[in-house]
């Protein structure tokens, strides 16, 4: 009898240790709902810079607007009877 206390306590030992210290663990899996925060933050970041290059994406391709304002912007193109002005510090 003796023997099977003994043998029960240890199969008892060695599944509490799988449970909270083995490899699909508790903490394991503590840990794995942390990553699985932090890459949902990650993806709802980027949905939304998806989100705001669709909008600018269908922007261009509908509106003339917005192609000039970039073309201002970005390569100094100016319109016919305009005058540019470049000031120098």
């Amino acid at each position: 009898m003796k023997i099977l206390c003994i043998f029960i306590a240890l199969v008892v030992s060695i599944f509490q240790y799988q449970l909270w210290l083995g490899g699909d663990s508790v903490r394991a899996l503590n840990i794995l709902e942390d990553e699985l925060h932090t890459q949902e933050k990650i993806n709802f970041e980027l949905e939304e810079r998806n989100r705001l290059l669709e909008i600018e994406i269908v922007d261009l391709k509908t509106g003339l607007e917005a192609v000039e304002e970039r073309a201002r912007s970005e390569l100094g193109m100016i319109e016919e009877g305009e005058t540019f002005y470049l000031l120098v510090n």
